[in-house]
């Protein structure tokens, strides 16, 4: 296939149709645009990106959350740069590895030693795995609505379904055995009753509690991470903090510092990789020491391992993210953008004459089209107009704002006070049209 210059409209056509050939849905993952507004992006640069057409956008997407300095942060870049010239792996010890892991300990409330992974999902399966050595039980307790991943213990009530029947689970996906969705009982976000009911039927089965500190935009209920903490030291079960998203995102310490509470493992990616694939399993050393190779045929070891895990690439570029991160002033700013944006498309929204609700915490945020005034679990979040909040979505795409419709926008240190004002002023055009 011939493919034409950058900035051209056959350029951008002429993709589009080659991802249709080789891609199924025309998409990367599980989520897809419409034709009208389907593209492909070229370029960014700092809170930017823009399309083989030419288009620039405002990114709200972020990679899904990782360039938590926007794109093409320089001194990730020259972090890179410098590495990719000596080597790209080694499949061994490495220097930026140890010095990111180091940082990552030091940072981390819970953190005593890690496990690199290379995404979320490999970060979640294995802090299961090594729970479930370490308790010699099987049984996992999450929460509907929760995302862990692509793994099959991940991908149960991800979504609410109407034949959905707590505590058994419900297979988002096919392809998932009998075995594996019989090991994960569900509770409710904010809910410690459920939590408390479940415990006393399966509290000596049951190796873990996973959970997402802000379930995707749902934030805890004062109270219900403590509340978690406490009843899985009363039964001797393993909390995991998935902070896949919140780490290094809402505080320097993550969830566990914004919130005051510590698990005893908790799984890191996104931003600790500054762009490239990277995640860690982070805690207790005695419950780390499970993946100690020298451990392998004499006592209880987890295989927890890759060819590219821990990769000098992507450490390097963590190690360069977390050091800009680690700077004063960085996570006023990230919480007050994120609040004023929260606040301002909310009240855009009520001005335009639609039940605006918008969801988050820190620099991420959701928003809603719902007459309800408040969301507590992921059955909440069907209490709302599913339409106009993916017309929403498809609109602000249209204006030049990416996100991905009904989900996160995200914002980086690289979003302006001028980006606010245009997010905002695009957003109340939309809703005004929606109205």
């Amino acid at each position: 296939m011939s493919i034409p210059t950058v900035g051209s409209h056959t350029m951008d056509q002429s993709l589009l149709e080659a991802a249709k050939q080789y891609f199924p849905g025309a998409s990367l993952g599980v989520h897809y645009l419409p034709e009208n507004i389907r593209t492909v992006i070229v370029r960014g640069q700092g809170s930017r990106v823009y399309d083989s057409n030419g288009k620039e956008y405002i990114d709200c997407l972020l990679g899904s959350g990782p360039l938590l300095l926007g794109h093409a942060h320089p001194e990730v870049v020259e972090a890179v740069q410098r590495q990719a010239s000596q080597s790209s792996t080694f499949y061994w010890l490495n220097e930026p590895a140890i010095q990111l892991a180091e940082k990552i300990v030091r940072a981390v409330p819970c953190g005593e030693a890690l496990r690199y992974q290379l995404s979320g999902s490999e970060a979640t399966f294995a802090a299961l795995r090594i729970a479930r050595a370490a308790t010699g039980r099987k049984l996992v307790l999450k929460f509907e609505g929760g995302f862990h991943g692509s793994h099959d213990i991940a991908q149960v009530s991800v979504d609410v379904w109407p034949e959905s029947r707590p505590p058994i689970g419900v297979r988002d996906t096919d392809g998932i055995s009998d075995a594996a969705a019989a090991e994960v009982l569900v509770a409710q976000f904010n809910d410690l009753q459920s939590v408390t009911a479940l415990l006393q039927r399966h509290g000596q089965e049951i190796a873990a509690i996973i959970v997402e500190p802000v379930q995707r935009a749902l934030p805890p209920r004062p109270g219900f991470l403590a509340g978690l903490r406490d009843l899985a030291t009363k039964y001797g079960i393993l909390l995991i903090f998935d902070e896949i998203v919140t780490g290094f995102r809402l505080a320097w310490g993550g969830a566990q510092e914004f919130y005051g509470v510590k698990p005893d493992l908790a799984c890191y990616g996104k931003p600790i990789g500054g762009g490239y694939p990277l995640s860690a399993i982070v805690g207790r050393r005695d419950l780390l020491e499970f993946c100690n190779p020298n451990r392998r045929g004499k006592l209880p070891f987890c295989y927890v391992g890759g060819t590219l895990s821990g990769n000098p690439i992507s450490t390097a570029a963590g190690l360069a993210t977390l050091n800009v991160l680690e700077r004063s002033g960085t996570y006023d700013r990230l919480r007050s953008i994120g609040e004023l944006l929260r606040r301002e498309i909310r009240d855009a929204g009520n001005r335009a004459g639609l039940p605006v609700r918008v969801l988050g915490e820190g620099p991420f945020l959701q928003v809603l089209i719902s007459e309800r005034q408040e969301f507590r679990s992921a059955a909440d979040l069907l209490d709302i107009d599913q339409t106009k909040t993916l017309q929403f979505g498809y609109e602000l795409i249209s204006r030049g704002v990416m996100f991905t419709p009904k989900s996160k926008m995200y914002l980086s240190l690289a979003h302006t006070d001028a980006d606010l004002d245009l997010i905002i002023d695009r957003a109340e055009k939309v809703f005004r049209e929606l109205a």
